[in-house]
């Protein structure tokens, strides 16, 4: 036999290797999402410190630059200044000696509090958690506490506090999470701050000293499991303001596993006093999770979820990245009846990207509609915009040539709109995934409209103007191709939409 050199072996295993690498890419990318937020490579889950400042929005995320499920966290770091179309930055935030970095918020420090800005350079200022693994590791209940980082180019470069932490654990072992605002009427600043099953209020001058101002929670809203990433801020209801309390909460969402949830009422500076202490759910989908808003955008609140669950985030077939994030939305108060509740919907950036519509109207369904009659094949991502004149039971059928297929619907026994994936593709890789998922009507009447918002392999549901929200994450093995819509009670679409969407 002749002798293969030791060297071309080598050259040889390396080429097979980098071939499984670029399949493996490959791969991954028909499920990269075209118009929302995912990592370059690797791990991502919660956005962080989402602040607006000089046009830009800034986002950053849970990320691990080493792997493509959880481990040690860093701030991962994009720019946009739509919205829509996203740059990725460097690392914002990486691990010390304290600790890892966990999720937090950024505040623009206009009249420098804190004393970090210099030569009339406005500091934008984060707050975070740090997560010590070998506290946790040897029992400790004190091993997550809350630092300061401060970056005076605009966001482009940090520097941690050398007081840090500035809020030390006093043995909470879920102790994380702040979400900073700055309270105008009070002139101080609050901190919203989870631990365990309630949220904690602080209050402080500077954003280094923290007074504890009132505990929320222990006994309202829904407790399957812990409570996360809170955030707290007014909206406007017929010039009134109304302050909401937004709180996620895993596992105990609505459709099992990660959801977010919210309370509506008053802050005085001190405590929360909520309107009701039902639970009400921002987004009824299993795939939005620790959802938070962008600080410094006015009057204006922007919206955005990490889109997945952790029933089975670290398993999703992709493995070069994991997860996204959701669309960004608009939130709004809205009455129904002497209930007030938010209302979600895609923020209005989207525009940029549709394309001239497909107008269809007045479709009876008393057999199935195929959309493909009226556009050729469905091409993703898409926007539809619906409009029905009778609220009875439909379904819209997403699928491809291999008999796959994504159903969303309405039930009108019992009153809730639905999203079956059970036949969508890839679901084997976790027993829950391959579910059907509902959500309640709390519109009234038999008119209702509805917005998807479909990626590659996600749905967003905005019905009733955002009424009732659902998020899902799905796998096809090769992409859906076609959409259509059927009845079995004659249901009516005055109007329909259907833009293709691109950047």
């Amino acid at each position: 036999m002749k002798h293969i050199p030791c060297t071309f072996l080598i050259i040889v295993v390396l080429l097979h290797s980098l071939n499984l690498d670029a399949q493996t890419k490959n791969k991954d990318e028909i499920y990269r999402p075209k118009i929302h937020f995912s990592p370059k490579e690797k791990w991502i889950n919660d956005p962080n410190g989402l602040v607006y400042y000089k046009g830009v929005y800034h986002l950053f995320f849970q990320h691990h630059p080493g792997s493509s499920v959880w481990g040690p966290m860093h701030w991962g770091h994009a720019t946009s200044n739509d919205l829509v179309q996203w740059k990725h930055e460097p690392i914002a935030l990486f691990p010390d000696s304290i600790g890892t970095i966990f999720s937090g918020s950024a505040v623009v420090d206009m009249n420098n509090t804190s004393g970090f800005g210099m030569n009339g350079r406005v500091p934008l200022v984060a707050i975070y958690t740090q997560h010590d693994e070998s506290g946790e590791k040897a029992g400790r209940n004190n091993f997550q506490n809350q630092s300061l980082a401060y970056s005076l180019d605009n966001g482009k470069s940090w520097k941690k506090y050398s007081g840090n932490p500035v809020l030390k654990n006093p043995g909470i072992r879920d102790f994380r999470d702040p979400k900073v605002m700055w309270h105008g009427s009070s002139k101080k600043w609050i901190m919203s701050l989870a631990a365990a099953d309630r949220i904690i209020f602080y209050s402080s001058p500077d954003l280094k000293k923290w007074t504890k101002e009132s505990e929320f929670g222990e006994s309202a809203g829904a407790h399957g499991g812990v409570w996360e990433c809170p955030d707290l801020f007014s909206l406007q209801y017929n010039g009134k303001h109304v302050w909401v309390l937004i709180v996620n909460i895993n596992p105990g969402g609505p459709n099992k596993g990660s959801a977010t949830q919210y309370f509506l009422g008053d802050f005085d500076g001190k405590r929360f006093s909520p309107n009701s202490t039902n639970t009400k759910w921002l987004d009824y989908g299993p795939d939005e999770y620790a959802g938070i808003t962008w600080e410094n955008t006015g009057k204006r609140k922007i919206f955005l979820g990490w889109m997945s669950n952790w029933l089975y985030a670290n398993v999703v077939p992709t493995e070069t990245w994991r997860n996204a994030m959701t669309i960004p939305r608009d939130l709004k108060l809205v009455k129904v009846g002497n209930e007030m509740f938010i209302a979600s919907e895609p923020v209005k950036e989207i525009a940029k990207i549709k394309s001239t519509p497909v107008v269809v109207s007045n479709i009876s369904l008393s057999k199935a509609f195929d959309l493909s009659t009226k556009t050729g094949k469905v091409k993703l991502p898409c926007l539809l915009n619906l409009a029905l004149e009778n609220s009875n039971d439909f379904s819209i059928t997403i699928s491809n040539d291999k008999g796959e297929e994504l159903q969303i619907g309405y039930d009108k026994m019992n009153n809730q709109y639905f999203i079956d994936r059970t036949r969508s593709g890839k679901t084997d890789f976790q027993n829950e995934f391959a579910a059907r998922h509902t959500a309640p009507r709390f519109a009234a009447g038999s008119k209702m409209n509805l917005v998807l918002l479909i990626d590659v392999s996600s749905v967003e549901l905005f019905a009733d103007d955002g009424l009732t929200v659902m998020t899902e994450i799905f796998f096809p093995n090769q992409p859906y191709n076609r959409i259509y819509i059927q009845s079995s009670n004659a249901a009516f679409i005055k109007s329909l939409e259907y833009y293709t969407l691109g950047k």
